[in-house]
């Protein structure tokens, strides 16, 4: 099973969760109008979340090869 590309990048969902957050922090919204931002607001932390979690596994992956094999970074942490 291959993992599919989120459709936005990091930037482009993180600027669009920040606008759907001062959105439902400003109020004045219809209780549908704020369930449907709620429901893309958690879409978007969703997609910014796999972007992180490629990175992170790509960065450990880099320090991983920066490493010999067997021994371990000085303080523990991959990163």
């Amino acid at each position: 099973m291959t993992e599919e590309k989120p459709e936005l990048s990091y930037e482009q969902a993180r600027d669009e969760l920040t606008d759907v957050v001062r959105r439902l922090e400003a109020g004045g919204l219809t209780l549908e109008d704020s369930l449907t931002l709620w429901q893309r607001g958690e879409k978007l932390a969703g997609i910014c979340e796999e972007w992180l979690e490629g990175a992170r596994a790509r960065l450990a992956a880099a320090m991983a090869e920066r490493t010999e094999p067997g021994t371990e970074p000085a303080d523990g942490a991959p990163f």
